[in-house]
């Protein structure tokens, strides 16, 4: 439905939580009737296409629009020069994930910041005129020098003065790293270097703004936060909040790129502004690639051990790319701290200031890249050390956090290892590089733990629970569901608080009107959502008592006395169940309706913390003459509490598998320096992981009843999935091959230069 309300119109499943429901919303996507932001039907509609600067850095001197505006259907071409009123300062264009610095302001002046900035907006009667209009706009430029090579700027590197909100800064050092490094007799120190990845989910982003006069909008936006938009085009264009409607009841993936308000949504609304019409407005795929990514990366770790494999220093510091305007900062060293049992750690993290537009969070920021350099150098000290892989592993197990010296809810990583090791017969494994051999093929087994934080929003999240005297039962949130199966768990949750099936809850989300919601992201939509749900329906289990004691035998009536099961209340009183719309009909209702609201254990989080984990396990195949890889089989254990629904969990699992897949074998930025230009922006030439290149992948959940970190024993699948994949992938080619690649993608070439051939 159009609106974002979802129920299950398939055979009813068992609604409770832990069983497979199938997804609520596959019906309708599979039907193709679940409209996305560019689909809406709305009237008196306009078209937008942007137009990109082709300079990197500079000013423009002057935009010929006049070629446009003659084109047939063109009706106007809006430029810094002619816009209509917006936000000054840089203050007013702040989003609730911002990081330090000043956001970029789309047509805002006539400075160039970055490849492919928006410099117009072409608007017409259809999209066709739209899109050739802009083909004939044209602009002068005054270039100025740029820098886009984040590698040569490196001796530029700083440390930002103001810590992005909610990322973790590096932790201070403890103990005498540089001198237990020194005396420890076996150690590696190694440079590990990640390429730029790019966003590509399957929507492309698009902002449909239906124009209602008297200053009302609604923005059918492709986002991961409707009321972080919201506040977003409040402050930076002038609206009224009230007057601004968000809605992404459906979204095409995200990934984190979703997680700020894009220019997309921007310019659309301010085409409205300008011509007091609807406005669609939608990126190509080449445009894509100018709006976020995951930052270049170079960092350096060293592990020093004792002659029995236990850890006595740990040091690792990184550099990443960030803008010239604002300081992307990702929690990316600091997991080195907590994985493995250390006395001595130190950490550091710096910036690179490079002519693009900001870097944003990308699945596991920071964790996908440092673990990729943690756990390759964790598998170089074994061999160093004549220790198995996972051996090493064992050795150097924590029980604590120690950065923070806190315990932890709950740590099944033990038990990832072993029943991720016995299922993909690791111990068949032959511990030489390339001793494992099939025809032309060199075999590798290679491993990786993961670690991802486990916790809910830090901040209120709300959802409403609604019975109404209709019999229909609804839970509404301003929650996202990017794709993950939000709609899906709600609905179980809410189903087994009422003892109903999944089928009979209508989930209403991607709303702005609704209750407050965060943006999605970090794996905490589950949890926090999910409890707010739980606890809505417990109090409107507590209204449906109070209702149901004006019903015949129901005085006196007291909640733990009552029952709730297939829309019917029971209690000692009544000669039989009752419906649940007939008591609140009866107590004189339409409807009741109760908000629940889920907070931060801020008391709690002071003693104990909360992490998920994982161990994963890749076999790889490298033809011995050409360098090709194969990787046939993945095995990945997962310790992330309680599991709300094993069928839309296993799939967060293998998605996220694969996307570790390309972190590791494909996806490399490409940018022509001199140009300061992205030079593959297309699927054509960056490479993303396709049917062919995945094999088998095993996901295995390991029980692990975890109450202290969320109400509902949740700990997230989002991230978990992604981060030890590209680490066990390099694991596993040095085991075949004896190469040993420290630099992301790994790609044929670096195969065969590190190995003799």
């Amino acid at each position: 439905m159009a609106d974002g309300r979802l129920s299950n119109t398939a055979a009813p499943n068992p609604s409770v939580i832990g069983k497979p429901v199938s997804r609520t919303d596959g019906p309708i996507k599979v039907c193709g009737r679940a409209p996305y932001a560019a689909e809406y039907e709305v009237p008196d509609l306009l078209h937008a296409v942007v137009v990109g600067s082709t300079i990197t850095r500079g000013k423009i001197l002057s935009i010929d629009t006049a070629a446009a505006l003659a084109l047939p259907g063109v009706v106007e071409v809006i430029t810094h020069a002619n816009r209509p009123h917006a936000a000054l300062f840089s203050l007013s264009y702040l989003d609730t994930v911002s990081p330090p610095g000043r956001p970029f302001k789309p047509l805002h002046n006539a400075d160039i910041l970055f490849d492919d900035q928006p410099i117009a907006i072409v608007i017409a009667e259809t999209y066709e005129s739209a899109r050739d209009g802009a083909a004939l706009v044209t602009a002068t430029y005054r270039k100025r020098s740029h820098h886009t090579d984040y590698s040569a700027r490196k001796d530029r590197a700083y440390k930002p003065l103001i810590p992005r909100f909610g990322i973790a800064s590096p932790p201070k050092e403890r103990g005498e790293t540089d001198a237990a490094f020194d005396a420890a007799p076996l150690k590696v120190d190694a440079t590990y270097e990640t390429a730029a990845n790019h966003h590509n989910p399957m929507e492309m982003f698009a902002t449909t703004v239906a124009w209602q006069g008297d200053g009302k909008i609604t923005v059918y936006d492709k986002t991961q936060g409707s009321q972080n938009v919201q506040l977003y085009l409040k402050q930076a264009l002038g609206f009224k909040m009230k007057n601004v409607h968000v809605v992404n009841a459906y979204v095409g993936g995200a990934f984190g790129s979703g997680l700020r308000p894009q220019h997309s949504a921007f310019l659309a609304v301010l085409a409205a502004k300008a011509m007091q019409r609807s406005i669609r407005l939608m990126l190509t795929r080449a445009q894509m690639f100018s709006l976020a990514y995951r930052p270049d990366t170079t960092q350096t770790v060293g592990l020093a051990c004792d002659a029995d494999g236990r850890l006595q220093a740990v040091r690792h510091t990184a550099i990443a790319a960030t803008s010239r305007h604002e300081d992307h900062q990702e929690t990316v060293v600091n997991w080195s701290g907590m994985l493995y049992a250390s006395p001595n750690a130190r950490f550091g993290h710096k910036l690179v200031k490079v002519d693009t537009v900001s870097p944003t969070d990308m699945r596991a920021p920071g964790a996908a890249i440092g673990l990729f350099g943690l756990e390759s150098a964790m598998d170089e000290l074994s061999y160093a050390a004549g220790l198995d892989p996972l051996d090493i592993r064992l050795r150097n197990y924590v029980d604590h956090e120690q950065i923070t010296d806190r315990a932890f809810t709950s740590k099944a990583l033990k038990s990832c290892y072993s029943e991720g090791a016995d299922r993909f017969g690791w111990w068949g494994r032959t511990p030489e590089p390339g001793s494992m051999r099939q025809g032309r093929e060199r075999i590798g087994y290679g491993m990786a733990g993961g670690i991802w934080d486990a916790r809910v929003a830090p901040m209120p999240v709300r959802a409403r629970a609604t019975w109404r005297a209709d019999g229909g039962f609804e839970i509404a949130a301003a929650a996202s569901d990017i794709g993950t199966g939000t709609y899906t768990i709600l609905a179980q949750i809410a189903a087994e608080a009422f003892g109903v099936d999944a089928a009979s809850v209508v989930v209403k989300l991607g709303d702005s009107t609704l209750p407050f919601n965060p943006v999605e992201g970090g794996s905490w939509m589950a949890a926090s959502t999910g409890a707010a749900v739980h606890k809505a329906c417990e109090k409107l289990k507590a209204s449906l008592v109070k209702a149901a004691r004006t019903h015949p035998g129901g005085e006196g009536l007291k909640r733990r006395d009552v029952t709730f099961a297939d829309g019917f209340l029971s209690a000692p009183g009544f000669a039989a169940p009752v419906r649940i719309a007939e008591v609140i009909a009866g107590a004189g209702h339409a409807e009741l309706s109760q908000t629940g609201t889920n907070l931060p254990d801020m008391l709690g989080e002071r003693k104990h913390v909360g992490y998920a984990h994982s161990a994963v396990f890749v076999e790889a195949r490298v033809d011995e003459d050409l360098g090709v890889l194969r990787l046939p089989r993945i095995v990945i254990a997962v310790a992330a509490g309680r599991i709300l629904n094993p069928k839309t969990a296993r799939s967060q699992i293998l998605g996220g598998v694969v996307m570790g897949l390309g972190q590791a074998l494909h996806e490399e930025a490409l940018t022509d320096h001199r140009l300061g230009r992205l030079m593959n922006h297309n699927f054509a030439e960056y490479h993303i992981p396709a049917n062919a290149d995945v094999g088998d992948i095993e996901v295995i959940f390991v029980e692990e009843p975890d109450r202290q970190v969320s109400a509902l024993g949740v700990k997230g699948l989002g991230e978990i999935g992604l981060v030890g994949v590209a680490a066990a992938v390099a694991n596993a080619i040095f085991h075949a091959t004896g190469a040993r690649v420290r630099s992301l993608p790994i790609t044929i070439d670096k195969i065969r230069d590190a190995r003799p051939l």
